[in-house]
């Protein structure tokens, strides 16, 4: 039980800030992009998955985004659409798939096996790559809880084309060895707690011969890329949200 709320507190979210969300849900709704829930088969489960894609004549990479610890919010549909409007194909896979409120979903979520978590990414890695208008390239985002589950995928799954990794958790030394594509770090100064672990990270990944490029955010606190696109944000949040968000429009077309 102690595990659940450290890592409840270790996302920097109050309920209120984590699950007040009409300003998301009011962007989501004025996009003019198709989103969709589709349901993938994993394993002997049914997996629930929100789906954007983007407004373009050519097939396009494919971005799976792994969410908050808090589940697939508002905010985590409208990261969605928001890689959409960048030009991919986005899919946010509901490792609860459908199960209880969003105060359930925070303990829900953090009790997720990893294992689970890789199988259900995989499930939807494989309907990524069956979908006519992708590219056949698969990438991982993933934020707080999902950043980490983001960075043990890259790991885990050999054939991923890049991952992109928000003030998520490094994994264990030797998955830092076993790399399978580049990963790139987002983090924030203020989050001590997660961005400390990034100097030893870096050297596990350069004595591995792996690729872990990093930014740490100034003044930004952990949960930016959405604390920093909500109305009222603080301006070190707004900024490193900014910035985070073009390093990351940049980095996507190279992965």
């Amino acid at each position: 039980m102690r595990r659940m709320f450290v890592l409840a507190a270790v996302c920097g979210l109050s309920v209120s800030s984590a699950f007040a969300q009409d300003w998301a849900k009011a962007k989501l709704d004025k996009s003019p992009r198709h989103g969709e829930y589709v349901e993938i088969k994993a394993g002997r489960r049914n997996l629930q998955a929100f789906v954007a894609y983007p407004e373009v004549a050519h097939k396009a990479t494919v971005v799976l985004v792994v969410y908050e610890i808090f589940g697939l919010t508002d905010w985590a549909k409208l990261a969605v659409d928001e890689f959409a409007a960048a030009g991919y194909i986005a899919i946010a896979p509901d490792f609860l798939s459908g199960g209880g409120n969003t105060g359930e979903a925070r303990r829900a979520v953090s009790g997720l096996p990893e294992e689970q978590v890789m199988g259900d990414l995989d499930a939807a890695f494989r309907y990524a790559k069956s979908l006519p208008a992708a590219n056949g390239k698969v990438v991982v985002a993933g934020f707080c809880w999902g950043g980490g589950m983001a960075f043990s995928y890259a790991a885990h799954r050999k054939d991923l084309s890049g991952a992109f990794v928000f003030y998520g958790r490094p994994p264990q030394q030797k998955q830092i060895s076993e790399l399978h594509c580049p990963v790139y770090g987002f983090y924030a100064e203020k989050d001590a707690r997660i961005t400390t672990t990034v100097d030893q990270t870096k050297k596990f990944a350069e004595n591995a011969g792996k690729k872990y490029d990093t930014v740490i955010y100034h003044g930004a606190g952990h949960g930016f890329m959405r604390m920093g696109e909500q109305p009222g944000a603080l301006p070190d949040n707004a900024k490193a949200r900014n910035e985070a968000w073009q390093r990351l429009k940049e980095l996507l077309p190279k992965a």
